[in-house]
């Protein structure tokens, strides 16, 4: 394996995906859309009182999981942890709109699913990168 390239498309991965969990993250800080996650959407289906709280945990930790990212630092915890937030995503909201987030649909699965996919190859990739330290 040509370590060079390896390093690189490892380092590729992991700042487009910080780069999207940062985005997606950010912008619902600022235009109230966490907010309106919390209160039209968790607190209705019945995480009332809690549901603010909730998407703001949501968000945070897809910051957290990009800062992580970009540092290289616990990746496995950062990955396992939005993993599971877009499983429950998929799960809650996402499943019953059918595979396309648009085109074929409206708000699927297949923008989780990409990204869920993207992070277990980066659990598997720094998995691989530490090993190749150890020796």
């Amino acid at each position: 394996m040509n370590t060079k390239n390896f390093k690189i498309g490892y380092a590729i991965l992991r700042l487009v995906m910080a780069i999207v969990l940062l985005s997606h993250s950010v912008l619902g800080m600022f235009d109230g859309g966490i907010n309106d996650f919390g209160n039209l959407y968790l607190n209705k289906i019945g995480f009332n009182p809690f549901g603010v709280a909730i998407a703001w945990s949501i968000k945070l930790s897809h910051v957290l999981c990009a800062i992580l990212l970009i540092f290289n630092r616990y990746i496995r915890l950062a990955c396992f942890a939005t993993i599971f937030v877009l499983v429950m995503g998929i799960i809650m909201v996402h499943f019953k709109e059918g595979w396309f987030v648009v085109g074929g649909g409206r708000n699927g699965v297949e923008y989780n699913f990409v990204l869920i996919w993207v992070l277990t190859a980066i659990v598997f990739l720094n998995k691989v990168s530490y090993t190749e330290k150890q020796h």
